[in-house]
């Protein structure tokens, strides 16, 4: 999987990638991660990237140019499944939609700043819009790093044991369930013996029980999906 990211200030994703489970990702080749300054598509001589508002009021837009030209370069190197853009007035991003971009080969994330891109780039370059939530951010950068982040680590062979992700809360509309470790006995504070059993079948069937009634108690919302 490729992951292109048009951005205003590179340097606040930079060691996003460079650490933990996606810098192991990137070194087994598995996932390739190109971050891209958009000033440097802009044909100003100042480099400039945003311009005031027809409609005035507070606040920069990010301009058209630089970005639909950093978008037409990317595109002539391959094909793209999805532009998406990040922005707090797009859909959700949840479990079952990481899941799905994480079946994808090439993807452009835009990461907007300021008041936002003018609205035309939307209309005619973007497919896709998420948020990671219903607030506001400087900018789509931290949106962006939450997305890759969620969507990579589920590409088969980034994790260490692929099936760890499948245990994840959220897989199968649930929270996961209670996780122990050693000691057994910690100043009178246990494990339930149940999982020290040695019992897989017995096991399993307690985990799924715990997660359901965690998922029932602090997010019922999930069982009604």
């Amino acid at each position: 999987m490729r992951i292109d990211i048009l951005t205003v200030v590179p340097e606040l994703l930079e060691s996003s990638f460079k650490h933990s489970i996606l810098k192991r990702g990137q070194d087994k080749g598995l996932v390739e991660i190109v971050v891209h300054n958009i000033r440097d598509f802009s044909e100003d001589k100042h480099r400039k990237t945003d311009d005031y508002a027809f409609s005035g009021g507070a606040g920069m837009v990010m301009t058209i140019q630089p970005i639909e030209s950093a978008i037409n370069f990317l595109k002539s190197q391959r094909e793209y499944d999805e532009v998406i853009y990040t922005s707090p007035d797009g859909i959700q991003l949840d479990q079952k939609l990481a899941n799905n971009l994480s079946l994808l080969n090439n993807v452009i994330l835009l990461c907007g700043h300021y008041k936002g891109i003018d609205q035309r780039i939307r209309e005619h370059l973007i497919t896709m819009e998420i948020s990671i939530g219903d607030y506001v951010l400087t900018g789509g950068e931290l949106a962006a790093a939450v997305i890759v982040d969620c969507v990579v680590r589920l590409i088969p062979g980034v994790l260490s044991d692929e099936t760890s992700a499948l245990t994840d809360s959220f897989q199968d509309n649930l929270l996961s369930p209670p996780v122990y470790t050693r000691p057994a006995d910690y100043k009178g504070w246990k494990v339930p013996e149940i999982l020290l059993s040695g019992n897989d079948r017995k096991i399993t069937e307690y985990q799924e029980q715990q997660a359901y009634e965690r998922t029932k108690r602090l997010r019922p919302d999930l069982l009604n999906d």
